[in-house]
């Protein structure tokens, strides 16, 4: 497989010179639109003492220039997208250097009383979600956030194989981001499917056949006019009598404009994206049923969604006075657009929102393809189902630099209990996010930072940051306990590995001593799985108590008179702690 840093630098590299093609064909594109407009006016000039020739000039003018300026419309739209490429993959450079800090941090997702969120950096400036996210809808975005904040321990190899396919087309995903960062909708697809399903028509099915037979008696009137068979006049007339036909709908087609002009770039972005979708060839299961999904009907849905677009644009068109008086009066224009756009609405409102969420669906597993893609070196877990929780080789947190990094091994069996003691800043706090990490992403179905991982999937809970809330008049240690008691809660109804980091800070240390035994023991108790990383050493005499309990530690030594760390898990208890060191060191003491 290509390494992700030579393939982003190819690919910038290529589009950038597609970008200077493109502008090439513009600026020719331009130039030829100035000299039709030249040529045809020149030669109109010339020849306006006969009309006939003049209107043939005209025609052939009006029909290179529209040519000419779909032609540009068209190479406009290419470079476009080779422009939002070159930004894609400049910034997939950028995030491998490090440089990401100044993408969302995805803080509207922070809940301080989910399972594990806020206590992992799941969410924040420097978090995973930070680092992962590469989506380009708002509702996509909401979709990823929920992924990772799932706890859903089922179809794991459903979801890693859809990942790892989506890994393999980096080509395709990024053309799917490129196109869907062309369009910024102001609506939501929630506020869209909101509207479409609560929708009242106003128009009569009379309305099918009758703006077409109005437009045949005008033109009718017309050519009657034009061969001076009847008089001006009757146009006149009948003019009014459209309008006034029209004025009947007036204030509902004003209503339906008004809504029509706030949704019609959402649906011109989703039209592109199921042909994204529906061009591209899948094979794994859960893509292919998301697929399906949006070919449940004859036409294709992304054809269904343009031509609803066409009619929305086809109502927006009608914000000039020549469209408002002559097409209104003499065509019904209005009244023809409108009846397109509330027949499309009743027969598709209760299918858009089922399309919707296939492109949104797409749009965050983008996100979880492109990071399998990035980090090659990372490794599926293989799903077991015995009495081991987890086991790997060589774990890391992968927001730490690779060539810095120390990884660990980790084997932990179900309903064991580690405790694990060590010095300030030895690793504990990390370790637990990595584990933390291991199991939010795996449980998602992404590769882990490890060289090899056999995992039972189990839910994730954890304590690790608890605050106290002047809102809510609520003491730092009543939250500690609040925070444990859900954890209690949760365990009496389902499996879960529990990560607890320090627990009762906010009493006194022989108060925190007894309450955090009793606590680890009701937990063991419980048949429940997890670590807890303490200060407190006599903690770990409860190892001599119950079989399921094991002591590991993070060591800190002291080599010439400055504090070294492996950081690396070793079995049994710390023995060198630091504070005093450091608060020599520093000189504060």
């Amino acid at each position: 497989m290509q390494k992700p840093e030579a393939f982003y630098t190819s690919q910038l590299e290529h589009h950038q010179a597609e970008v200077k093609v493109f502008q090439k064909k513009l600026l020719t594109l331009s130039s030829l639109r100035l000299l039709v407009f030249l040529v045809t006016a020149f030669a109109i000039y010339l020849t306006y003492n006969h009309w006939q020739i003049a209107v043939i000039i005209g025609l052939a003018g009006i029909t290179s220039f529209i040519y000419l300026l779909s032609k540009y419309t068209d190479v406009k739209y290419k470079r476009d997208i080779s422009k939002a490429l070159v930004r894609l993959n400049q910034e997939e450079l950028a995030i491998a250097s490090g440089d990401f800090h100044s993408r969302p941090t995805g803080n509207e997702f922070q809940d301080p009383k989910h399972f594990y969120s806020l206590d992992i950096d799941l969410f924040g400036k420097g978090s995973f979600f930070q680092f992962i996210n590469r989506t380009r809808i708002f509702e996509g975005t909401h979709k990823l956030a929920n992924a990772l904040k799932a706890n859903n321990i089922s179809e794991i190899p459903q979801r890693q194989q859809a990942i790892k396919e989506l890994a393999n087309k980096p080509e395709w995903r990024q053309m799917f981001s490129a196109v869907a960062s062309l369009i910024h909708v102001e609506v939501s697809t929630k506020t869209v499917t909101n509207w479409l399903q609560t929708y009242k028509v106003f128009l009569p099915n009379v309305m099918r056949w009758f703006p077409i037979v109005f437009r045949v008696i005008t033109l009718i009137l017309l050519g009657l006019t034009i061969f001076k068979i009847i008089g001006f006049s009757f146009i006149g007339y009948w003019l009014l009598i459209g309008l006034g036909i029209t004025g009947i709908y007036l204030k509902k087609i004003n209503q339906l404009a008004s809504k029509t002009d706030k949704v019609k770039d959402t649906f011109r972005q989703y039209a592109s994206l199921l042909n994204s979708i529906e061009s591209e060839s899948f094979t794994t299961d859960l893509l292919l049923e998301k697929q399906k999904e949006i070919q449940s009907y004859k036409e294709k849905a992304s054809h269904i969604f343009s031509k609803f677009s066409k009619h929305l644009d086809a109502l927006d068109n009608r914000n000039n006075l020549i469209s408002a008086i002559f097409g209104n009066g003499l065509f019904l224009t209005d009244i023809k657009n409108s009846y397109n756009v509330e027949q499309w609405i009743v027969t598709y409102k209760q299918t858009v929102a089922k399309w919707f969420e296939v492109v949104t669906f797409f749009d965050a597993y983008n996100s979880l393809g492109n990071f399998a893609f990035n980090h090659p070196e990372y490794v599926f877990p293989d799903i077991v189902d015995k009495q081991i929780t987890i086991q790997s080789t060589a774990l890391g947190h992968p927001l730490l630099d690779a060539t810095k990094r120390v990884d660990s091994d980790l084997e932990i069996n179900h309903q064991e209990f580690f405790i694990i003691t060590g010095a300030n800043m030895a690793g504990k706090s990390t370790f637990l996010r990595t584990v933390s990490l291991h199991i939010v992403m795996a449980n998602v179905g992404l590769p882990v930072c490890a060289t090899k991982s056999s995992y039972q999937p189990i839910k994730l809970i954890t304590s690790m940051r608890t605050s106290d809330s002047l809102t809510d008049d609520s003491s730092y240690f009543f939250s500690e306990l609040t925070r444990l008691k859900f954890i209690v809660d949760a365990i009496q109804d389902e499996s879960y590995f529990i990560i607890l980091d320090e627990i009762l800070k906010g009493t006194n240390s022989t108060d925190k001593a007894i309450g955090s035994k009793k606590f680890v023991e009701k937990l063991v108790a419980s048949h429940a799985t997890g670590i807890i990383a303490t200060h407190d050493l006599s903690l770990c005499d409860i190892e001599a108590e119950l079989e399921s309990v094991q002591n590991y530690y993070f060591d800190a030594q002291i080599v010439n008179d400055e504090l070294f760390f492996d950081y690396k898990l070793k079995k049994g208890i710390c023995q060198n702690m630091n504070a005093s060191f450091l608060l020599k060191k520093m000189e504060i003491v």
